[in-house]
């Protein structure tokens, strides 16, 4: 099997960390072209920062790292340091990274390797706000014709928002970029939070890192053991959802996962519901499906994947 080509575009974030490590231990399915950085969960700087920070601990000193947009579309940016920490990789504390960043601009390094890969054999992999993609397709409307599929982590229905009452974060932070790119035409896969909250850290599940012996093991134990105290607070549950490494996981083993083809629009001017991803599961709208709605997964077979991979690094 050859191993799918693809471009993650990212904000780390403990989770987006964990979704990188992931690809990079898993060569024989997918191929990581580059890592485009943007805005999202802490400011760019950090962002661009944490994604290479990842590399070096994966051993792959050698990843393409490229900052993209430091701020959505049209609005200011929303960052979530109260749930990641102030440098977005809170809990263990990691060395600075000696890798360069690439001289290109996030933006630029997508839409060239699109136009120079033959079509239809890249995919991309959003963990974060969108803003590194929609901004790509407006520059070259002609990339999507190019795009195998855009898998991403955004947005809820059933679950509802986890920064808004409506809206899930990355969705919410740049509305408009979310609006583009779920517009564009292009394949979509969507990882919704009615997914990643069924993909909940245990205490046996963590242990299961920590015991792998690794230092890519204990850093990720040491991680999720930082945010799950938020979200076990905050939603009362068991543990906290793994958000991102279900995109990554979906590329690997697509069978985990359940869903329908549905038709998905993303409000960007109401006053209560900005950034609701208005997912039409019950197709109700007439409208035509734009987008492979995730809605279950399969946890056991997850956490096997990811503990598996992670041991392999």
């Amino acid at each position: 099997m050859t191993a799918r080509k693809i471009i993650i575009d990212t904000d780390p974030g403990q989770d987006d960390a964990v979704a990188i490590l992931l690809a990079l231990a898993s060569p024989e399915e997918v191929e990581v072209l580059g890592i485009t950085a943007v805005a999202g969960n802490v400011p760019l700087p950090l962002t661009a920062k944490n994604a290479r920070i990842v590399c070096e601990l994966a051993g792959k000193p050698d990843t393409k790292v490229f900052a993209g947009c430091d701020a959505p579309l049209s609005r200011k940016l929303v960052t979530a340091e109260h749930v990641h920490g102030k440098t977005g990789l809170d809990g263990p504390v990691l060395p600075d990274p000696t890798m360069p960043l690439q001289d290109a601009h996030a933006v630029d390094f997508i839409i060239d390797t699109l136009r120079s890969e033959a079509p239809g054999t890249v995919t991309l992999c959003p963990l974060g706000p969108l803003t590194n993609i929609a901004t790509a397709i407006r520059k070259a409307p002609d990339i999507v014709a190019r795009i195998q599929e855009i898998v991403l982590m955004g947005g809820a229905y059933f679950e509802v928002g986890n920064i808004t009452p409506a809206a899930e974060f990355n969705i919410y932070v740049d509305p408009e970029a979310a609006d583009i790119v779920f517009k564009s035409g292009a394949p979509l896969t969507v990882m919704p939070l009615d997914v990643t909250h069924k993909a909940l850290t245990t205490r046996p599940r963590i242990e299961a890192f920590r015991a792998l012996g690794t230092e890519p093991g204990r850093m990720v134990a040491e991680w999720t053991d930082f945010f799950e105290r938020f979200d076990m607070e905050k939603y009362g549950s068991q543990g906290a959802p793994l958000h991102d490494p279900c995109v990554i996981a979906y590329l690997i083993r697509p069978d985990l996962f359940s869903g329908r083809h549905i038709n998905v629009m993303i409000e960007t001017a109401g006053d209560f519901t900005l950034g609701m991803t208005v997912a039409d599961w019950w197709r109700v709208t007439g409208r035509a499906p734009n987008a492979m709605f995730m809605g279950d997964v399969d946890a056991d077979g997850f956490f096997a994947l990811l503990t598996d991979r992670i041991g392999r690094l």
